[in-house]
């Protein structure tokens, strides 16, 4: 799995460095997000903040392609248990990944300020016993104007044993 993951990526960026008449969307993107837990990674955090860095390249006038990194800080939440007399509180450790993705992005007509597509890659755990795993990230970008995004994305990362899933809200600027 790992070595598709690296081909997608070396394909992407390799493909990045062609000629293209799209320069006006090839951007150097920076963004922070927030993410609340879904599924499985509900059990363990109660919230997570990270940031993203990418870059696109217009390859046609409505697709384009870039690679993408960043990191993700989920926070471990405390739990209190109570049976009759006895009370257990456990808490859980953060949790850490940095994901290395393609992007792959649609814009739905030439000039529009919306466009969804996917980061697709492999999430380096970072937390101790964190193996990471394949990564995902569909995504619905809006452009508010001035280098400013606002992104809505579902998070999935595919772990031994179990998943690690978020709804995440980003804002992103591009350079």
């Amino acid at each position: 799995m790992k070595k598709y993951i690296f081909i997608v990526l070396a394909a992407t960026f390799f493909t990045a460095n062609a000629q293209n008449d799209y320069t006006d969307r090839d951007k150097f993107k920076v963004g922070i997000n927030a993410a609340l837990p879904l599924g499985d990674a509900a059990n363990f955090s109660s919230f997570s903040l990270g940031f993203d860095v990418a870059y696109q390249y217009g390859v046609s006038k409505s697709f384009d392609i870039g690679l993408a990194s960043g990191f993700t800080n989920a926070f471990g939440k405390t739990e209190n248990f109570t049976d009759g007399t006895i009370e257990i509180e456990t808490s859980f450790d953060n949790i850490q990944f940095l994901p290395l993705a393609g992007v792959f992005r649609f814009y739905p007509t030439v000039r529009s300020r919306v466009n969804f597509g996917a980061d697709l890659g492999y999430a380096v755990g970072i937390s101790e016993g964190n193996t990471g795993g394949f990564y995902y990230r569909p995504i619905l970008v809006i452009d508010i104007g001035r280098g400013t995004e606002i992104n809505f994305s579902y998070t999935g990362i595919n772990l031994d044993g179990g998943s690690w899933e978020t709804a995440t809200l980003g804002l992103q600027f591009a350079f």
